[in-house]
């Protein structure tokens, strides 16, 4: 006797382009948008909490310490747009600057699939995308945030992209203060905690530091860093 299984559909190829740090692919399997770096698997539309928590988490600490009526926010990484419009649905924020490398990932959102997702958070009149690479951007410009929330690769301890890691040693976390006002909250998203990376935001000179766990359907939680730039 023959049995039935329920075989998942292949995902359909949206869109593929040679970026300037190589291959990005844009699929579609099911209901999902799925975001494909060299060939490996970065992120999709499935849940989106860890990336919202990222962004509520910055603006809870900053609210703790009485930070500005109307504060500055750098979004490290563009992804499939949870965090941006996350941040955009929030009066709270007075601006909203986003930092994304990739050429095609911000063709998806403005015109391309991903616009479903973003199209409100870009027509809105605080927000800024810019394309640079983060690592680059917080040594080089002269603008200075509230908060970062930073959701690069797949965070401290686990990068797949060469160059990244950069971000999350003493190096970059220097970087980060530089652009920081006093009293602003640096926050890491990361796809696995990471003592190790606590340590780190503690030799950095960051104040406050802990963790947020955010629980996924399976595996290890998503955890949020944070730390605050003494006032």
């Amino acid at each position: 006797m023959s049995m039935a299984y329920d075989i998942p559909e292949a995902p359909e190829v949206l869109d593929r382009r040679e970026g300037p740090y190589g291959e990005v692919v844009l699929r579609r399997h099911g209901a999902l948008l799925q975001i494909i770096a060299n060939g490996c698997f970065l992120m999709d539309t499935s849940d989106g909490r860890s990336e919202r928590r990222l962004v509520d988490a910055a603006l809870a600490a900053l609210d703790a310490s009485a930070g500005p009526p109307a504060p500055h926010v750098l979004i490290g990484g563009l992804g499939v747009g949870f965090s941006l419009a996350h941040a955009a649905a929030q009066p709270r924020w007075g601006r909203i600057t986003v930092v994304e490398r990739e050429p095609a990932v911000i063709d998806w959102h403005r015109s391309g699939p991903l616009s479903e997702l973003s199209r409100q958070a870009l027509a809105d009149p605080r927000t800024e995308v810019v394309a640079a690479d983060l690592t680059e951007y917080v040594n080089e410009t002269s603008d200075t945030f509230d908060a970062l929330c930073l959701d690069i690769d797949n965070g401290p301890g686990w990068t797949v992209t060469e160059g990244n890691e950069a971000l999350y040693a003493a190096s970059g976390l220097a970087s980060c203060a530089r652009v920081l006002r006093p009293g602003g909250v640096l926050a890491v998203w990361s796809a696995e905690p990471s003592p190790e990376f606590e340590e780190t935001l503690r030799n950095a000179g960051f104040q406050q530091v802990r963790t947020e766990e955010i629980p996924v359907a399976r595996g290890v939680p998503d955890v949020v860093h944070l730390g605050v730039r003494p006032g």
